[in-house]
């Protein structure tokens, strides 16, 4: 599949460990993920992810801040700050944040509320917001287990399981004008039974 132009992915360690020049081949396709960062480590480091003027920019960022004890309300309000600084650095770029991943189910509730916001705040910068919990997630909360080894970072097979997501929402973002509505609305009561194995 071809994204057209320059892709950014940007996040921590979950994107780091991904293979973007080679699932994305026909785009030059930028791998911005660092190992460990939090959410104030990604705000720092924006400008090196400006200077390759992408034209769409994926973010997944947020889970190592709550290893940190950082609040939702500081998640939250960094995210946003990450959003409204593409967004005016990068005025005509396509943007697609995804949900915070799940990790133990012992963050399940703290994901929840940060995702809850996300998918409201995305459509006011012109960004698309993707739901990932659907796939990846047991019904408690937890990552399912056939997609990791740790309950934090992806195997082979949860990478599969995020591209197969993260692939139909590109193209849906690059169908669509910048200005247009979420792709996917989350779960807000929880997870059906038919979602519990992912």
């Amino acid at each position: 599949m071809s994204l057209g132009g320059t892709t950014a992915f940007v996040g921590d360690s979950l994107t780091e460990g991904g293979r973007w020049q080679e699932w994305f081949a026909e785009d030059q396709a930028h791998n911005f993920g660092v190992g460990g960062d939090t959410t104030d480590d990604m705000i720092a480091r924006l400008p090196e992810i400006f200077e390759v003027k992408p034209d769409t920019v994926v973010i997944l960022i947020g889970t190592n801040d709550l290893a940190w004890r950082r609040s939702v309300e500081h998640v939250v309000r960094n995210i946003e700050t990450i959003l409204v600084t593409v967004r005016r650095e990068l005025p005509d770029a396509h943007i697609l944040v995804q949900s915070v991943m799940p990790r133990g189910r012992e963050f399940a509730s703290q994901i929840r509320d940060i995702n809850r916001h996300l998918w409201q705040f995305a459509p006011t910068v012109r960004a698309q917001y993707l739901d990932l919990w659907p796939a990846l997630a047991l019904a408690d909360g937890e990552l399912n287990p056939e997609y990791s080894d740790d309950r934090l970072h992806l195997n082979d097979s949860g990478y599969d399981a995020w591209l197969a997501e993260l692939r139909p929402a590109l193209e849906a973002l690059h169908r669509q004008p910048p200005s247009s509505r979420a792709i996917t609305l989350p779960d807000l009561s929880g997870f059906s039974d038919r979602h519990a194995r992912g």
